[in-house]
């Protein structure tokens, strides 16, 4: 049997782990969610080999940290590092969507994420409806 240095981990590496994952989860939103949601929402956006949600409850409960392939797809999906994630190095926040407001910039939470991959799945004629009712929405009321 093959092991990586992941197996490896101390019970503080895996409970440190354990409250970065649930940080980042609560930030995209996704706080509130078992390990059931979870899970699934994990193996729609994972390539590899699906989990259960028995493997997630030991990611969130500090008993086990996920191999690199699951690390790198949880990284991407909260839209934190993979060093951040992995082991507490570095900066917590990494590549598109998420950058602090301060700047002008926006953060996209995984609730939106969801939201846009399901966009993204709509023929042109419904992302142009879509597009028209959320500007008619946005709009300022002319009577203000």
């Amino acid at each position: 049997m093959r092991c990586y240095v992941r197996c490896m981990a101390n019970s503080h590496e895996r409970e440190e782990f354990s409250k970065r994952l649930k940080q980042a989860l609560t930030k995209g939103g996704m706080g509130a969610h078992g390990a059931i949601r979870l899970a699934q929402e994990f193996n729609q956006r994972h390539s590899g080999k699906d989990v259960t949600h028995q493997a997630v409850q030991k990611w969130l409960g500090g008993d086990a940290i996920p191999t690199q392939d699951k690390l790198r797809t949880l990284a991407g999906w909260l839209g934190v590092s993979l060093s951040w994630l992995r082991d507490g190095e570095g900066k917590e926040t990494a590549g598109l969507g998420t950058h602090d407001t301060a700047d002008g910039s926006y953060r996209i939470n995984i609730s939106e994420q969801e939201l846009l991959r399901r966009y993204r799945k709509l023929n042109d004629r419904q992302q142009q409806a879509v597009v028209e009712i959320i500007t008619a929405l946005a709009a300022k009321d002319p009577r203000r």
